[in-house]
């Protein structure tokens, strides 16, 4: 008899050497990703895992090389993320903000490219709280006349 958590098989973890690397922080909703960006081959961490195993949809796995591939430096620059909080489309929208931010304190002439894009300033959209009274944030309970 197997337990359950032997048949999973999570993908390892590694522990990169980041030294001389430029420091970021982005946030989108709940989500904050630290993100740390130096000179290498275009490898991608995120939580100490390949990104293609973290993010498993290629929606976010786009997203999140945006950055890198509109600055046109996608296989020059290794990056690695801790992100906390947030569903999986907060965290790609926190990485990428910290990832162009750490670009373009590695250098400074991809601040053009990556603002004309608008990579380069914080989505403050939330989720609005829930109101006494309502089902939902806005939406009302069905009115019954009788």
């Amino acid at each position: 008899m197997q337990n359950s958590t032997t048949s999973q098989i999570k993908p390892k973890k590694i522990k990169l050497d980041f030294k001389e690397s430029k420091y970021a922080t982005g946030r989108r909703k709940k989500s904050i990703a630290k993100v740390w960006v130096k000179k290498g081959t275009g490898n991608i961490h995120v939580n100490g895992i390949k990104m293609n195993d973290y993010f498993k949809r290629p929606v976010h796995q786009i997203i999140v090389t945006r950055p890198l591939e509109i600055s046109e430096v996608a296989t020059s620059y290794d990056v690695k993320c801790s992100v906390k909080g947030g569903g999986l489309s907060g965290q790609a929208g926190a990485i990428i903000l910290g990832i162009s931010k750490a670009l373009i304190a590695h250098d400074e002439n991809l601040k053009k490219n990556l603002k004309k894009d608008k990579l380069t300033t914080r989505d403050s959209r939330v989720v609005e709280r829930k109101k006494y009274g309502h089902r939902k944030a806005r939406r009302s309970f069905q009115f019954s006349k009788r």
